[in-house]
Formats: structure tokens, sequence, C-alpha cells
């Protein structure tokens, strides 16, 4: 039979009818078919004992790291005894200045100091003699008295000399700089020649070698942290390190509420400046655990799906706290009678009905 086509419209309708009668094995989903359900397994959380670590981050700083400056000033550096990186002990010279005009001065000192000696001996000589004819009335009591007078003002003289000279030997052995601690130079800004003033630094001492990590923890958990806990540290170069809570800061910085604590740290390698993050090991307890798989972050929130008895699954909103070999702890949200589905919940939607797959 001869079919007539009139227009496109038409066309297009008799192809559809021909492709239906042509495959009579195709039909259409009748409607209201329900969908299937997907296979999921189930879990249920676990008490597990765990090791509560905070997450921080921070920076390697220097414990304590003293100027080195010179106590006496306008004089020359005859040597440097030092380089960065030297470790010092305390006493040890580090640099010398220049002390030809000091010790003259100590020599002009020592020799101030011999003559008021000798001019106390004179004196108190005198007066031993005056002493011995004054009761024989041949010496007034008034030149007496001038001579006991005299005697005294050399005994200051004397001891004006020696404290002069105790100065200026003070003074020259301020022209040998000295470590005031064990420790490592950090940093040295002074060469052979250069004439230093009194208090300008000229090195920097990392004392006893000791370095600390400062770390910003939130103040919600800074009350966790105290001071004795371990800290396990690692550095942007994957350099393990062992640390203890020192101390932690009495105060909150108002620009993004977190609190600093300060950890020593203990291995080789280390230095100021150097990027860490850690974890703090703040105590040990009993915690509700499930997979990692079995959370599902949405919208900044962490869900479950709780597994009904009609087969159905409640999407669950739910705290979470610390991570541990591939399980998560349940803080709040959850009962641990309650049976959620493991693992593949991105795919699963609330309400959703699902068959449980039987555990191996």
């Amino acid at each position: 039979m001869a079919v007539r086509v009139q227009n496109g419209r038409h066309a297009w309708w008799l192809a559809t009818v021909l492709a239906a009668v042509a495959l009579p094995g195709v039909a259409a989903a009748p409607r209201g078919a329900a969908t299937p359900a997907q296979a999921v397994s189930a879990v249920t959380p676990v008490r597990t004992a765990l090791t509560r670590k905070l997450l921080a981050t921070g920076s390697i700083h220097a414990w304590q790291e003293i100027v080195i400056a010179p106590e006496v000033g306008g004089y020359q550096v005859a040597e440097v005894r030092v380089e960065i990186g030297d470790r010092v002990k305390r006493g040890q010279v580090l640099a010398r200045l220049s002390s030809e005009l000091l010790q003259s001065q100590v020599d002009i000192a020592r020799a101030g100091v011999k003559q008021a000696e000798a001019g106390l001996a004179n004196t108190r000589a005198a007066l031993n003699r005056g002493e011995s004819i004054a009761s024989s009335g041949a010496l007034s009591r008034a030149d007496l008295d001038a001579l006991r007078a005299n005697a005294i003002a050399s005994e200051a003289a004397v001891a004006t000399a020696q404290a002069n000279l105790a100065s200026a030997e003070l003074r020259l052995r301020f022209t040998q700089v000295r470590a005031s601690d064990d420790g490592i130079i950090t940093a040295r800004s002074v060469n052979v020649g250069q004439v230093v003033q009194a208090g300008t630094e000229i090195m920097r001492l990392l004392r006893q070698g000791r370095v600390e990590w400062r770390a910003e923890v939130p103040e919600a958990d800074l009350r966790e942290v105290r001071a004795g806990q371990k800290v396990q540290i690692t550095t942007v170069n994957n350099l393990p390190l062992a640390g203890k809570v020192r101390s932690v800061a009495p105060t909150i910085q108002d620009s993004n509420r977190t609190g600093l604590i300060y950890v020593d740290v203990a291995g080789e390698g280390v230095r100021p400046g150097m990027f860490a993050r850690g974890e703090i090991l703040v105590g040990n307890a009993m915690a509700l655990m499930v997979p990692v798989g079995a959370v599902l972050m949405q919208d900044g929130y962490n869900y479950v799906f709780v597994i009904g008895a009609d087969s159905t699954v409640q999407r669950r909103r739910v705290s979470t706290g610390t991570t541990q070999g591939g399980q998560v702890e349940i803080t709040a949200g959850l009962q641990e009678s309650e049976r959620i589905v493991a693992s593949g919940v991105a795919f699963l939607s609330d309400r959703q009905r699902v068959n449980v797959r039987p555990s191996t």
C-alpha cells in the first residue's frame, strides 16, 4: 500500500509509527514501577579506646635569643673568634676589642693607688708621733685633731684610688666579649677593625641551643591543653620531632580567637623559622567510632544514613571528633545500637529504600 506524505509533520509521525511496528519487542515501562533498592552494607558504631589529639599549625622559634654587645665603646674590634653556627660555652671569649688605651688607664690607676698608700703611711706616722708627745703637753689638742683628720683623709684617698683601679681593670676585662650562656651563634654583624659602641649588637646567641614550637589553638579547644602534654610535630620536609607543652598563653588573640601554646622541641635539624604542624595528645578515652566512609560531608555539616526497620535510610546530622586508623569519632547524633550505611553514602538520599547485604 502506498503512503502519501503531505508535509514534514506527517513524515515525523509516520516514522514514529513505523518504528513502533518494526520493534515489537520494545515496550514502554509501566507506570508506577518501583525504583530498585540500592544494595548497601551496614555497620554498627563501636566503642573504642581513643587517643584524643588536637591538630594545630605553627612555626619554630628560638626559645631565647640573646643579643651580644660590648659593655665599653669607642674601641676597634681586634679579633673575632666565632662564626655563625658555632656552639659556644658560657664565659667563652667571642670577640676582643683593642685594649692598649684601657691598659694604660689601669697602669695609671695602679700608680694612683701606690701614691695614696704612701700618703696614708706618712699621715699615720705623723699621727703616731703626735699621740706620743701629746701626753707631755708639747702638742696642742687642736694639732692632734688635725693629724687624725689627715690620716682619715689619706685612708679615703687610698679607697678612692683602689676603686679607680678596680673600675679601670673592669673596663679592660670588658674588651673581651664573652658568651653569657651556652648556645649557638645565630648572627654576626661585626668585623675586625670596626669601631663599636657600648650596647651595639655584634652577635646573637641562641641560648642553650633550645627551640620551641609556637602554635595557635582555637579558643574552644584551648581548655584541653595543659603543660606537660606530649606533642608530635612534623615539619614541611617530613622531619618528625618530639615535643612537650611548656606553657599555655593566658590570653586569647582578638583577631582570630585563638591562644598560643609554647612547646619545647627536641630533635636534630630543626631550625627557627621552620613551619610545622603538630598533634597535641590531650588524653585517652572511650569513643563511639564509625568508618570514615560512613560519614557524608555536605553543606559544611556531617551526616550518616541510619537504616530503619522498613529498609529505608534516614539522613541524620552528626558531630564528629578525632580520626584514627580509618575510623572517625561520633560525638553527637548517633546511638551505639543504631545501624548505619558503611560506605557509598554519596549516592544515597533521605528516605531511600536499600537492600542490606549480609555481612561476611
